[in-house]
C-alpha cells in the first residue's frame, strides 16, 4: 500500500497534470530555436505553449512554474529573459558548458472515479485539484461503487547541445514513462534511421503507442503522422523523411499499478530537431 505521505505527494503532482494538460486535441510543447550549437558559450531561445496546431501558439501558454532545465553536469540551470504571454511563454537558456542540456516538465499522481448512491459519476481530484489536506483516503469512499483508480505519469521535454553531445543528462529516473535515447536526440538527420526505447518505471514499456508529426503542419493538407509501437524490448525505430522540427507523443497503459491504483498509464512528448544531411 502507498503510505499517506506518498499519497499526498502524488496528489500534489497530479494537480500539475490536471492543470497543464487540457483536452487530448491540444498538445503541450517546448520548442527551442535550435538544438545543436557551437562555441564556448551560446544562447537558445525557447517557446512553450499548448496548442492544436504544432508550434503555433493559439490556445494557452505552458506554465513556467512547471518547467526546469538541467545542464550536462546534472545541475539545474536558471532560465533568463522570461516573457509571459497569453498563448506562449518564452525564455532563454545560457549554455556555458559543452554537452547536452535537458529542458522539460514531469509529474505523476493518483486519479479516481466512482458512482455515488444515486448513480452519479464522481471524480477525484476535481478540476481545481484537491483541497487542503485532502488525500485519496479521505476523499474516496471506502466502499465506492464502480471504483477506478489510475496512477498516471506525464513528461514533456526537449534537448539542446553545445559542442559535443553528452549522455549524462539523458539518464532515466525509473519513474513513469521515459524515453531511452539509444540514438542521441541531437544527432538526428533526414533519411537516416534513429533507435529509441521506452521504459515504464524502469522496465521495458512493451506496446507503447507512438505518434510522430513534423512541424509546419499549418502549411500542408495532411499531418503525415508516423505511427509506431515499441517491440518486446520497448524499442522502436523511425526513419526521418524530411528535415525539420518534429513532435513525438507516446502513451502507455497496463494493470501493474501499485495499490490503491489498479491501472498504470504514462504520457510522454518531446520536440526533436532533424537536420539535413
Amino acid at each position: 500500500m502507498l503510505s499517506t505521505k506518498l499519497i499526498k505527494l502524488v496528489v500534489v503532482t497530479l494537480t500539475m497534470i490536471t492543470i497543464s494538460i487540457p483536452a487530448h486535441a491540444h498538445r503541450a510543447w517546448i520548442k527551442p530555436s535550435k538544438t545543436v550549437l557551437s562555441g564556448e558559450q551560446n544562447y537558445v531561445t525557447f517557446d512553450a505553449a499548448v496548442s492544436n496546431t504544432l508550434f503555433i501558439p493559439e490556445h494557452v501558454a505552458f506554465r513556467m512554474s512547471y518547467l526546469s532545465a538541467t545542464g550536462p553536469d546534472g545541475k539545474a540551470v536558471d532560465f533568463e529573459n522570461v516573457g509571459k504571454g497569453k498563448y506562449r511563454n518564452t525564455f532563454d537558456l545560457n549554455l556555458t558548458q559543452n554537452g547536452t542540456y535537458r529542458v522539460g516538465s514531469a509529474s505523476s499522481g493518483l486519479r479516481a472515479s466512482w458512482k455515488d448512491a444515486e448513480g452519479k459519476r464522481k471524480r477525484w481530484p476535481g478540476r481545481g485539484g484537491p483541497t487542503k489536506d485532502e488525500t485519496f483516503e479521505t476523499a474516496v469512499p471506502k466502499q465506492a461503487q464502480d471504483l477506478k483508480v489510475e496512477y498516471s505519469s506525464y513528461r514533456s521535454e526537449t534537448f539542446v547541445t553545445l559542442g559535443q553531445p553528452s549522455d549524462e543528462v539523458l539518464a532515466v529516473s525509473n519513474k513513469g514513462l521515459e524515453l531511452v535515447t539509444v540514438t542521441h536526440p541531437n544527432d538526428l538527420f533526414a533519411t537516416e534511421t534513429a533507435t529509441f526505447k521506452f521504459v515504464i518505471d524502469g522496465e521495458p514499456a512493451v506496446g507503447t503507442e507512438i505518434e510522430i508529426i513534423r512541424g509546419s503542419m499549418r502549411y500542408r493538407n495532411s499531418q503525415d503522422t508516423i505511427l509506431v509501437k515499441t517491440n518486446e524490448k520497448g524499442e522502436f525505430n523511425v526513419t526521418w523523411p524530411h528535415a525539420g522540427m518534429y513532435f513525438l507523443e507516446a502513451s502507455y497503459k497496463d494493470d501493474k499499478a501499485q495499490a490503491p491504483a489498479t491501472e498504470r498509464n504514462g504520457s510522454y512528448s518531446a520536440t526533436l530537431e532533424v537536420l539535413p544531411l
